[in-house]
């Protein structure tokens, strides 16, 4: 099959080097460079993401863990509310 491929010009210019140095042409050297790479192994689908937790009740009493925000608040009205 005939196709045609665009490389930069930096790209280009080491595929032809590297195709010279095999005593390959540009159209074999990316064939064979194209086989090598398809007959790789195929990247497995990312394990699913396991969340691991210590023990507990949940939640401190008062957090709504939709607004993050809320913490901060609480720490910031356990640490500063003893200096007033």
């Amino acid at each position: 099959m005939r196709t045609t491929i665009s490389l930069d010009d930096r790209l280009a210019q080491r595929v032809r080097r590297r195709a010279a140095s095999q005593g390959l042409s540009v159209s074999a050297y990316v064939a064979a460079i194209l086989d090598d790479a398809i007959k790789g192994p195929v990247p497995s689908a990312a394990k699913p993401f396991r969340l691991i937790t210590v023990g507990g009740s949940g939640p401190a009493a008062g957090v709504d863990l939709d607004r993050p925000r809320s913490l901060d608040i609480l720490d910031d009205e356990e640490r500063w509310a003893s200096r007033t």
